[in-house]
């Protein structure tokens, strides 16, 4: 059998080794709050609204929009509900946080990337009344909906946890296993 690196193997609840994880991926989350506020804060004072500039021709330009809904603008105009559905995802994950990592360092990380990201959009839907969104990827007149860091966030934090879940055990077949293996 394959030996996981040390990181990859499950914490033990209330262990140091959980506490460093989880101050790894809260100081990981900070980090994306950070990047995403002050690209936003640049954005906002090197551009005027609706500006793009072009970085690669037909492919990739820099574009200041506001977002006044979610994703692909649903559900535009309803910032208020947005940020509710914000705040219940961060108290679901808090409150459900052993039960959704199952000790898996990389859920641990997962969670609190996407929590960053969430932060993020949510800091601009009371700040700034909407979401700035800058990064316009597109081939040459077909265009991908804008975004910005925090979405970015979001989307690896969802892929990251999915993965996890869909190449691990879950925990309660993984101790059956061993159980079993042991016997």
């Amino acid at each position: 059998m394959i030996e996981l690196p040390s990181f990859f193997r499950q914490m033990e609840p209330g262990s140091r080794r959980e506490r460093a994880v989880i101050g790894a991926s809260l100081a990981a989350a900070g980090f994306i709050l950070l990047l995403d506020q002050v690209t936003k804060v640049m954005v906002e004072r090197s551009f005027q609204l609706h500006e793009s500039r072009v970085l690669i021709e037909n492919f990739f330009s820099l574009t200041f929009v506001r977002n006044y809904g979610a994703a692909w603008s649903l559900f535009s105009g309803q910032g208020w509900f947005l940020l509710a559905v914000a705040a219940l995802v961060t108290v679901g994950c808090f409150w459900f946080f052993r039960y959704l990592t199952e000790g898996y360092p990389e859920r641990c990380l997962a969670i609190f990337v996407i929590l960053g990201g969430v932060a993020g959009n949510s800091i601009d839907r009371i700040w700034r009344g909407a979401v700035v969104d800058f990064f316009d990827v597109h081939w040459y007149d077909a265009h991908w909906p804008i975004f910005n860091v925090a979405d970015i966030a979001i989307c690896v934090g969802v892929g990251l946890f999915l993965l996890s879940s869909l190449l691990r055990k879950p925990k309660k077949a993984a101790e059956e296993n061993e159980a079993a293996v042991s016997e």
